[in-house]
């Protein structure tokens, strides 16, 4: 089964300048009280996630896999004038693409989990070393906490459109037995009431704790560990996290 990311061209049309907007206003609370002037994202993909930084004065760089999604990154920092610095490999071993430290260095997307969670651990590892003395780390992921307690399997989105095509997106989640998640994600478009294209894709995850990762921080001597909503809004920061379906996580390096 084909992965969603090796499709740029669909993984994107649920993007929209509302979308871009709530991720503007995201950062916004991120940045607030941190002085974060550069930002490195190890799994940056198309960048709808991160460009937004760009509007907020914040120098951008990143990293990723597919050169697929950076080529889509590219063309969409340069339609907003945006210089960016892109680089194609794995966030296990980014600290031997990247010379000098950030501000900032950052895993958004839930990315993290694509790999098991000892190389989760050493991906946090290689990310501390770009980091500079007294920035920061910052990383988007799902609830696996609540996740691995409700079990639900079918997740259903609000129909959205490419022009006059309408776009029916759902995901299905199969939990194997090795404690690993498939995500089955079915596209299908329509028009006129007619079905035009079906497209079905597979990601595999492998869940990781909280208490994991905010562990693994704490050893690396992180200090000021924030969890927020994912995305977040200035009137809705103290929503208890293990009631939401995803979270993103701001350290302070010493």
């Amino acid at each position: 089964m084909p992965s969603l990311y090796d499709r740029a061209d669909i993984y994107d049309l649920i993007e929209s300048e509302d979308r871009y907007k709530i991720l503007k206003d995201h950062w916004a609370n991120v940045l607030r009280g941190r002085d974060i002037k550069s930002l490195l994202d190890v799994s940056i993909g198309s960048g709808s996630a991160t460009l937004p930084l760009a509007d907020l004065g914040v120098n951008l760089s990143g990293s990723d896999l597919s050169e697929k999604m950076l080529a889509n990154c590219k063309r969409k920092a340069e339609s907003r004038d945006f210089p960016i610095e892109l680089k194609c490999c794995d966030f296990r071993n980014v600290s031997d693409y990247f010379d000098g430290s950030f501000d900032c260095v950052a895993s958004t997307g839930n990315s993290l989990p694509y790999v098991s969670n000892d190389d989760v651990l050493k991906t946090l590892e290689q990310m501390d070393s770009l980091v500079k003395p007294g920035g920061y780390i910052y990383f988007e992921i799902r609830n696996w906490d609540k996740i691995l307690e409700d079990k639900r399997r079918f997740f259903p989105y609000a129909p959205f459109f490419d022009g006059d095509t309408r776009i029916n997106l759902t995901q299905i989640w199969d939990y194997n037995s090795d404690g690993s998640i498939t995500f089955n994600i079915l596209y299908v478009f329509e028009r006129d009431s007619r079905f035009l294209q079906t497209e079905v894709f597979e990601e595999h995850y492998i869940p990781i704790k909280r208490d994991v990762l905010l562990g693994k921080l704490e050893d690396m001597g992180y200090q000021d560990i924030q969890l927020l909503p994912y995305p977040s809004k200035a009137d809705a920061l103290d929503i208890p996290i293990d009631k939401l379906p995803w979270y993103c996580v701001a350290a302070k390096k010493q």
